[in-house]
């Protein structure tokens, strides 16, 4: 029986979706590679039914954000794997048409390009497109990164392509220094090894927001073919390497997010020890040249320098997970460090671990690394006359609305401004747009090259200066030259902050500690559900419908006394401009805790963030006994929410 027939069979027995039989047959019309057809044949020939459906129910759509699917299948083909070992990279990526692999990062590259010519022609700009094409360890994104290269080139644009791997913070840098009209990243960013993914920034080198988001996203998936004829050689681009020139110019930025070196003249702060680890990725490039040029006693995880996108000695090269850092927290046992610090594969995440009162390592959330370089950075920029009561005005504090209020009351607190945007970096990118495009003509014509001092001033002066940005999911930013969260600038702004409190004699676990007396004890727990597949995808729709349908009225014994539903129109932020739609509902309880669901854009999951604190009375401190209460009866209160939360989970999808 020929293929096209088995599949026929298969999908009037109902074994294969009908999207997926369609789909099938679509690739093979489109392309003569043989590994396509020998993959289909072989999960075929052995009734790998769940496996081809979960490869071609879908064309793996171009989000807002990008691209993001497996590039390694969950079943490995012969045809894939080649002549490589099991434990080896496969020769080929994972052939699907819900896979990251040529054919979709093709698609998208011929689409970006596209877009961008048109995009040029509308502002009347004259010559070819340009892209910065980066990539990190994963498997195959050098190769993704070299192809989607030479597509651009083929297809009328210029390109700079980095000379290895590097982190998507520099990627937006160098998108602005060079004055490109979009990034692209090979990346998967904390994924596990099995997944990759097409990151797009635009002119600004920030994630893609409307109207581009749109535009880019339409011309890609108008494109179903692999196959593309080249235009004449004198029409298509040309390409430049980037590499120790611009690893300069970015980190003479980054180190300028140190506020006070100083510190590191005291002899505490010399005594402070880190553990650093790249986990495979890009951070192993630059962080350990920026702890070295500060003065940073610090040693990394020999086994996790080594860059590989199979990430050998984790599950999921994740930071906020407990044992992707193990390694460093063994590391930091043996050598007696005081600190641990972690980035993700493409090193714009960073989590870290402190030492507690008995002197154990333990891992702080997203949240509360956040909330401290925020609280630090705010400090610190008033007691060094940088922000005073005539220019605080001017000043900004940017999270995402499922980031600790923590951060809101600590920025009120200082008398500063703190905007809400929706969950992604894209969001507060487009709001350091918004103010950098009211700077005076003059100063916008050179505002990318500005010294960090000058750039400051000019902020202060005329728009919104970013003291701090800033998400629960482990991504930071305290400066506006890229327009990315950060690892790299991340490891500066922690390390710093550690060499602060030992200054003061605090560990950062007492200083933690300090800041919750002072402002109130704020939780956060985050949990998820996970749907893969097919059958997950639809699963995770209903739920996330199912809220807005049917909103809770009471939970855990506590009435609901507010929902926020951003799939509606009509919310604005606190500067009054409108939130875009999003499929998230927010829920207020009237004993003060509160929780947020939204389906993750990024991995097959449905994420729920839920919140509770203990706040002092007006003009008052918790004292210690009080926090220690705090902390107990918070910690039950969100417990309690979460058991309730998954009995309510198995009620909706039943």
């Amino acid at each position: 029986m020929s293929l096209e027939a088995t599949l026929q069979v298969a999908a009037d027995a109902g074994q294969l979706l009908k999207t997926s039989h369609e789909n099938i047959l679509a690739l093979l019309a489109a392309s003569t590679n043989p590994v396509y057809r020998a993959s289909i044949e072989e999960l075929a020939s052995a009734g790998q039914w769940a496996e081809l459906n979960d490869r071609f129910f879908q064309a793996l759509k171009f989000g807002t954000g990008g691209l993001r699917g497996r590039t390694v299948g969950k079943i490995v083909t012969q045809a894939e794997r080649g002549s490589s070992a099991a434990d080896q990279q496969p020769d080929h990526p994972c052939v699907g048409t819900n896979a990251m692999n040529f054919y979709n990062v093709g698609r998208a590259t011929r689409g970006l390009v596209t877009y961008c010519k048109a995009w040029r022609a509308k502002a009347g700009l004259q010559g070819k497109p340009s892209i910065v094409f980066s990539h990190d360890t994963r498997m195959f994104s050098p190769e993704f990164a070299k192809r989607c290269a030479q597509i651009a080139i083929e297809n009328g644009a210029n390109v700079y392509l980095f000379d290895g791997c590097r982190a998507t913070p520099e990627m937006s840098f160098a998108v602005r220094q060079l004055r490109a009209d979009a990034g692209v990243m090979l990346t998967a960013s904390h994924n596990p090894p099995h997944d990759n993914g097409y990151k797009v920034n635009f002119s600004d080198g920030a994630g893609i927001v409307e109207p581009h988001a749109s535009g880019i996203i339409q011309e890609v998936n108008a494109i179903k073919d692999e196959a593309y004829e080249a235009l004449p050689t004198d029409q298509q681009g040309k390409i430049t390497l980037l590499g120790a020139d611009m690893d300069a110019q970015y980190l003479e930025r980054v180190e300028t997010m140190m506020l006070q070196p100083e510190l590191l003249k005291q002899e505490a702060a010399k005594k402070l020890k880190i553990v650093y680890t790249a986990l495979h990725g890009t951070g192993g490039v630059l962080v350990p040249v920026l702890l070295k040029k500060l003065g940073f006693n610090f040693l990394t995880v020999p086994e996790q320098d080594v860059r590989d996108g199979r990430f050998p000695t984790v599950k999921s090269p994740n930071p906020e997970n407990a044992s992707a850092l193990k390694m460093a927290v063994d590391l930091a046992d043996k050598e007696g460090a005081d600190i641990i610090i972690g980035t993700d594969p493409d090193c714009d995440r960073m989590g870290v671990g402190v030492r507690d009162a008995s002197g154990k390592m333990v891992l702080l959330t997203g949240n509360q690394t956040g909330s401290l370089m925020g609280w630090y950075r705010l400090k610190t920029m008033f007691d060094l006359g940088i922000l005073n009561e005539s220019n605080k005005d001017r000043a900004v504090f940017l999270k995402t609305f499922v980031t600790s209020p923590m951060q809101d009351t600590i920025a009120a607190k200082f008398g500063v401004q703190c905007i809400n945007t929706l969950t992604g970096f894209k969001w507060i990118s487009a709001k350091l747009a918004k103010y950098e495009a009211v700077l005076p003509a003059e100063i916008l014509a050179k505002y990318r090259d500005l010294p960090a001092s000058e750039s400051r001033a000019a902020r202060l002066q005329f728009s919104k200066f970013l003291v701090f940005g800033g998400e629960e999911s482990y991504g930071y930013m305290g400066d506006d030259f890229s327009r990315d969260k950060d690892g790299n600038g991340a490891v500066v702004m922690f390390a710093e902050l550690a060499a602060y409190a030992a200054s003061q004699g605090l560990t950062v676990a007492g200083l933690l500690d300090e800041v919750y007396c002072d402002v109130g004890y704020f939780l956060e727990v985050n949990q998820s559900k996970v749907f893969e597949g097919a059958t997950g995808a639809a699963q995770i729709a209903k739920l996330a419908d199912s809220y807005g349908a049917n909103p809770p009225t009471e939970v855990d014994g506590s009435a609901v006394i507010n929902v926020r539903d951003f799939r509606k129109p009509g919310i604005v932020d606190e500067e009054g401009d409108p939130v875009s739609t999003e499929k998230m509902l927010f829920v207020d309880l009237a004993d003060g805790r509160s929780f947020a669901v939204r389906p993750s854009g990024t991995e097959p999951k449905i994420k729920y963030y839920m919140f509770a604190r203990e706040v002092p009375a007006s003009g008052q401190r918790l004292t210690r006994d009080e926090l220690a209460a705090a902390k107990t009866k918070v910690s039950a209160s969100l417990e309690s929410l979460w058991a309730f939360l998954e009995k309510d989970i198995d009620a909706r999808l039943a």
